[in-house]
């Protein structure tokens, strides 16, 4: 995409609220940013990951918006995540608007991005743990590096705190804070209109990664997301604007579906573990042999946080051999 294209198709309007489709280089294709109109400005919602195609394409749909960069007078993000976080700080610099962020969220930022990002060692020494392999250590480290272009420049952050009443456009949502998928990962509610920001916390059609990290900032993420999607579930929801595929109306229904299919997966994995096992045993059968490094990051991360579970739950055990954790009924 050129900085000359129509944004035509990456633009969608939903009323006064309008859906940006920013291009990603990974198979999600594009992560869904939000403009909401308001007296003063416009509120930002999650701008996208930091590439040349994302940035040409918000040079050309703002110019077809008529939106200035220095009328954008807030932006508010779901979670930290790159595809979400990335461009941050680049809108922060052309329009001076301040960012909201989760406390937990700006934390893990720091410690993925931050000076000497260290978590990236945490993350090598959890994955070889498990049992990845040597060989794939260094690879994945310069996997996980080369994501730092792709959030700079890091913005300055005003933390959130749940519960917060927060301003999109003119109108006034709550805070809720909904763990599992990201630590510190908020959605944006106002009951009046029946109206969700739901970031990836609930997505139609796909699953939300959830992924186990370390640093004790939560120790059993899929037991939070399981916890906070029957919470979500609760609120009379007429229209739910998700971080990727189209806004969706069933919320409760998805958020029911997307447990059934974690309790699933909990027990097919506790199945496997009938012989002992490490996490990337139990990751390869599951998700199968041929990967990307970005793909086997993710679904590495997501088998330790269901080996977790069923730890805690009591439904599979624990040991270590050899240096490394293993898992069995």
């Amino acid at each position: 995409m050129t900085g000359h294209a129509s944004a035509a198709s990456a633009v969608k309007k939903h009323g006064d609220i309008v859906q940006v489709k920013v291009p990603l280089p990974f198979p999600l294709r594009w992560v869904n940013s939000y403009l909401v109109p308001g007296r003063s400005g416009w509120t930002l919602i999650d701008p996208g990951l930091r590439t040349e195609a994302a940035e040409a394409l918000w040079d050309t749909a703002l110019a077809e918006l008529g939106i200035a960069y220095g009328q954008i007078e807030r932006i508010v993000l779901t979670h930290h995540h790159p595809d979400h976080y990335g461009l941050t700080g680049w809108f922060q610099q052309r329009s001076g608007a301040p960012v909201l962020l989760s406390r937990t969220g700006l934390e893990q930022a720091r410690r993925l991005w931050g000076d000497g990002q260290p978590m990236t060692e945490q993350l090598l020494a959890l994955f070889q743990g498990h049992g990845l392999p040597p060989e794939l250590r260094e690879p994945m480290r310069e996997h996980m590096d080369g994501f730092v272009p792709s959030v700079s420049p890091q913005p300055d952050v005003t933390a959130l705190e749940a519960g917060d009443t927060v301003c999109l456009g003119d109108d006034a949502y709550v805070s809720i804070l909904t763990p599992g998928h990201a630590a510190g990962h908020l959605c944006f509610y106002r009951a009046e209109t029946g109206v969700l920001f739901c970031g990836d916390h609930v997505l139609p059609q796909i699953s939300p990664n959830v992924s186990y990290l370390p640093g004790g900032i939560d120790e059993n993420p899929l037991d939070s997301y399981m916890r906070s999607l029957r919470d979500i579930a609760g609120l009379e929801v007429r229209l739910a604007f998700p971080g990727h595929r189209e806004p969706f109306p069933h919320l409760a229904q998805r958020a029911h579906e997307l447990i059934r299919h974690h309790e699933e997966r909990l027990e097919g994995m506790r199945q496997l573990l009938a012989q002992p096992r490490t996490a990337y045993d139990v990751c390869r059968l599951t998700f199968g042999d041929r990967l990307s490094l970005h793909q086997l990051r993710f679904a590495l991360s997501e088998t330790i946080a269901h080996l977790i579970w069923l730890r805690e739950a009591g439904r599979a055990e624990e040991y270590g051999r050899d240096g490394v954790v293993c898992y069995k009924q």
